[in-house]
């Protein structure tokens, strides 16, 4: 007798290379204001430490597209789990170790942003290659893992902190490092398949010569600059638009922002099969930007954060809809098309929030300023979608 393969145990293994991923984009910036007091490490330098996770992923996002088919997908998602629990085990012992506590801090979260890029690159093509129905829906409920993940990292260490002191956060790092380390046993014994077989996957030369796969960079931009600019604005705007602390701060701000972006897709995941989902990102999209003029343009301070929360719901569904569009329109894309999709959200994401800041800066200090300016970005993705939908409609009627 054949025993059939246990595919729930491949969706639960990527479920947690999200929540992996969600740990090391949202643990260490809450350590920012410790490592000042703890090492005296100045906040320019400080400011490097997102630059570098960001730049590390972008690198490997790019990279995955010549490695990722050779080595494998099992070797290479195994690896993303290992090198994200090292990462953040020896974020707890490198700064003392070290000489320089920075080099120590930098070496770490170079390693578990190559873990999250590799995660950020293999997670969404090893679910589409498993045989389910509704790939649309369950690869939005997949991406709200990330959401869930952000929030449970938020609120666990704002309550670890709290309760325990911020003087453990050694501790707080190897209690969230044992997440990948659990979750690399899993990755090894899951069945895992490959998106495209042997020699009948596009290639590199041939998709960079295909006009969608650049509307869908244009939008898997447009996507990730919606996403991280309102995720890693909402805790600066929330306290400086309502003056609450901090800590109230963070949890007012990105993690409704998170919770809404979690609905958001798990919504979607239950109703994909009735909806279309061109359409539900073209009204995502306009929501996204009414978001952004209301947090920016707004007198009200609640309507400001109205504006900040719900953006959440408006962009959940964008990352993973771009990604399940392009693997309608780009069925035989490959790991190769998915890299360069993770590479141009990220991208997105890099450029979109830096963006907001030099123009706040610019503009006295004022972040709805910046804000404002951001409110490009969901219009840009809107006329994508437009011209996406004409494309589809014309190859319809014919």
């Amino acid at each position: 007798m054949i025993n059939q393969k246990n595919y729930k145990k491949t969706l639960a293994a990527c479920y947690l290379g999200f929540v992996t991923q969600a740990i090391s984009a949202n643990f260490t910036p809450l350590l920012f204001l410790t490592f000042k007091s703890t090492y005296g490490i100045t906040l320019d330098k400080i400011a490097m430490i997102p630059l570098v996770f960001y730049l590390t992923q972008l690198l490997i996002d790019l990279a995955a597209t010549k490695f990722a088919d050779k080595i494998g997908y099992r070797t290479c998602v195994v690896a993303s789990q290992v090198l994200s629990a090292a990462g953040l085990v020896l974020m707890a012992f490198l700064p003392e170790i070290l000489p320089v506590p920075f080099i120590g801090i930098l070496i770490s979260v170079v390693l578990y942003a190559v873990g999250s890029g590799l995660i950020e690159v293999l997670v969404s093509p090893i679910v589409e290659a498993c045989p389910f129905e509704n790939k649309d829906g369950m690869m939005s409920l997949l991406h709200s893992f990330y959401c869930w993940g952000a929030m449970g990292v938020i609120s666990g260490s704002t309550l670890f902190f709290a309760v325990f002191g911020v003087e453990n956060w050694k501790i707080l790092t190897l209690i969230w490092a044992l997440v990948p380390l659990y979750n690399t046993v899993n990755f090894i014994n899951c069945p895992i398949e490959r998106l495209v077989e042997d020699g009948k996957s596009m290639g590199v030369g041939k998709l960079l010569k295909t006009p969608v796969f650049w509307l869908m960079i244009m939008l898997m931009v447009c996507t990730g600059a919606s996403e991280a600019t309102m995720a890693q604005w909402a805790s600066a705007f929330t306290e400086s638009a309502i003056g609450v602390s901090k800590t109230v701060g963070d949890l007012a701000g990105p993690c409704l922002f998170a919770m809404f972006m979690g609905i958001s897709r798990m919504l979607y995941g239950k109703f994909s099969e009735k909806l279309d989902l061109i359409k539900v990102m073209l009204v995502c999209g306009i929501m996204c930007a009414v978001c952004y003029l209301l947090a920016s343009l707004s007198t009200l301070p609640f309507l400001g954060l109205a504006g900040c929360a719900l953006c959440g719901l408006a962009v959940g569904i964008m990352w993973p809809g771009a990604i399940s569009i392009s693997s309608q329109k780009c069925p035989r894309g490959g790991t190769a098309m998915f890299a360069f999709l993770a590479l141009a959200g990220d991208s997105g994401a890099m450029i979109s929030p830096a963006m907001v800041g030099s123009i706040s800066e610019m503009a006295g200090g004022k972040l709805k300023t910046g804000l404002l300016a951001a409110t490009v970005f969901p219009i840009i993705l809107v006329c994508g979608l437009l011209i996406l939908k004409s494309k589809v409609s014309r190859t319809t009627s014919r």
